[in-house]
């Protein structure tokens, strides 16, 4: 990807709407426009100031393909931190490609995905950290995610490294400073000082480690498993929680013969709850093969919910004997698990019945999926199992592995220069170890790049950003 080059894309979703908007970015996205843009006012894209607005027509020759509205951003003061142009044209779909081949032909190369938001990155626009961040931003689809994507983007997590990558490379240079002085045997980096930087350092790389495990399931969700026998309920309770017809319901046992899946935002947190094939000893081999996979999403999930027919309990009382064993079946294999265990149709059992469930299982929950009775009750519950002190308090959390990894890195020689004042090494070791830790904080906020990697990031952008 060449920054001389001028790039165009179209920066809207394709297919036709009311309007589309085509992006232009290089040093001669102005020369390029000016040749098939003809302006109302009469005067040319160079003439007009940056950030404004010219309606005008775009003609190919002779002939008008759309009256179009041109954003002008001049110099670096653009997206991608060089001259851009946007065109605002009628969202046909043939209006798009006309206006997209003429710019092609004019000498404009089809934008890659993520070109646009890599050049912002080569001009210096923002680190590679707030780079992947726009990605994620993109992608957010509840409240939670968006928060934390919004703090990236806006450097929060890149100032706080850099902060602490200044301090260390400030103690590096005096420790660098030594070896040149290395016959006089004089300290430059005052030793006790440089232990209380490296705890310091410590403290916030564990802390920024440890916010991962939230992270990461606030970005992709979290999965929660809903299991029980056939026909209790579950696929009623999942279109509850949804409030839409999502699943198949049937009074026939069995009907769920394959996992279902949709999402749910509750309070600002993404959840993926999984519908999943009764757990019951059957022939069906298409059954059976629906139950491996139950417990294969059991063991996939952060939380599971164990959902039973309170109804056949007052039919015959001793049916809470087999519920019993399969609810200690799923803590004996899942004990780190949070379990819900909840009692389906109560509607229709006498509270006596109730009672003698809440014997054997103390902290079973009644509710009806038909009625939705007991459902908001039931998310209250689901979100607090999520620890979202965190994120109510600003506090920087990390959902990308690639920064994950990194920082683990940066920690394990962080701990190396810890072991190496205990031991008292000379300063020529210590800064081996400090330059590494240095490379993996560079790696985070695009100090220490390749193409490779760069071409992984961006590759994985809509084209158009």
């Amino acid at each position: 990807m060449l920054l001389e080059e001028t790039i165009v894309a179209l920066a809207t979703p394709s297919g036709s709407g009311a309007i589309a908007i085509i992006r232009i970015s290089g040093p001669k996205s102005m020369d390029v426009v000016e040749g098939i843009f003809q302006s109302k006012s009469g005067k040319t894209l160079k003439e007009q100031d940056s950030h404004t607005l010219q309606l005008g027509n775009i003609i190919d020759e002779q002939k008008i393909i759309d009256e179009v509205l041109v954003s002008v951003f001049k110099g670096k003061r653009s997206y991608t931190g060089e001259p851009s142009v946007e065109i605002s044209c009628h969202g046909s779909s043939f209006i798009q490609q006309q206006i997209l081949q003429l710019l092609n032909r004019k000498g404009c190369r089809t934008a890659k995905p993520g070109e646009f938001t890599m050049r912002a990155f080569l001009n210096g626009k923002m680190d590679l950290s707030q780079a992947e961040a726009v990605a994620d931003l993109i992608a957010s689809d509840n409240e939670a995610s968006h928060q934390i994507a919004m703090q990236q983007m806006r450097g929060g997590f890149a100032d706080q490294l850099k902060e602490l990558r200044q301090q260390l490379l400030d103690f590096a240079s005096l420790i660098e400073l030594e070896l040149d002085f290395s016959e006089e045997d004089v300290e430059f980096a005052n030793r006790e000082q440089f232990q209380n930087l490296v705890t310091e350092i410590q403290k916030t790389l564990k802390q920024l480690i440890d916010s991962y495990a939230i992270g990461n399931v606030i970005k992709k969700g979290i999965p929660v498993a809903i299991v029980g026998e056939p026909n209790v309920g579950k696929s009623t309770l999942l279109n509850a929680l949804l409030n839409e017809e999502r699943a198949i319901v049937s009074n026939i046992a069995g009907t769920t013969r394959d996992t279902i899946e949709d999402e749910l935002a509750i309070k600002g947190i993404g959840f993926r709850f999984i519908d999943t094939a009764g757990i019951r000893d059957t022939k069906d081999e298409i059954e059976g093969l629906g139950i491996k996979k139950t417990f294969e999403k059991i063991e996939q999930s952060q939380i599971v919910i164990k959902l039973f027919d309170a109804s056949l309990v007052e039919k015959n009382k001793s049916h809470l004997e087999h519920i019993v064993k399969e609810i200690n079946k799923i803590k004996t294999r899942f004990p780190n698990k949070p379990l819900i265990i909840l009692a389906n149709k109560a509607d229709n059992v006498k509270k006596e019945t109730q009672n003698f469930i809440k014997q054997e299982l103390p902290k079973v929950e009644f509710i009806s999926a038909k009625t939705k009775t007991g459902i908001e009750q039931l998310k209250d519950e689901l979100v607090s199992y999520v620890d979202t002190g965190r994120l109510h308090n600003q506090d920087t959390i990390i959902t990308n592995s690639r920064h994950y990894n990194s920082l683990q890195s940066a920690l394990e020689e962080m701990n190396r220069v810890q072991d190496g004042l205990n031991a008292g090494l000379t300063g020529d070791l210590l800064a081996i170890d400090i330059r590494q830790a240095l490379y993996h904080f560079g790696e985070i906020t695009g100090e220490v790049t390749n193409d490779e990697l760069l071409g992984n990031i961006f590759g994985n952008f809509c084209i158009g950003k």
